[in-house]
């Protein structure tokens, strides 16, 4: 089993910023992509940030230049910085990891509990 637990969102003023962590433990073997997604109400869940094991980056246009990704790879953490926020980031907010629990085991998609992430004007 691997667990991933998030923590840091919270109310923010617009203009305002937060930082969401994310620690992967468990039966873990390897990591690959580590990343971020997020649900509005009434919306589908999209990528909004992703880093691969050798540090590419991928992020959703409407956060490049106020988001970024990062990674601890011997922590099997996930950070994502978010700056100048605005209400149209308000969403749950869920750390994704594409990892192994064995050198022999299928890539698996795993996926946190989600952590509000609220943006008032």
């Amino acid at each position: 089993q691997v667990q991933l637990v998030e923590s840091g969102g919270g109310l923010v003023q617009a203009g305002g910023a937060l930082r969401l962590s994310c620690a992967a433990s468990g039966s873990i073997f390897s990591i690959n992509a580590m990343g971020w997604y997020r649900q509005a109400p009434g919306k589908q869940r999209e990528l909004v940030a992703a880093m691969t094991r050798g540090r590419g980056t991928n992020y959703v246009d409407s956060v490049k230049g106020r988001f970024t990704i990062s990674r601890d790879n011997a922590k099997n953490l996930v950070y994502l910085q978010m700056n100048n926020l605005k209400p149209e980031d308000t969403a749950v907010y869920y750390c994704a990891v594409q990892g192994r629990s064995g050198s022999l085991r299928p890539l698996v998609d795993y996926w946190g509990q989600g952590t509000q992430v609220t943006v008032s004007s």
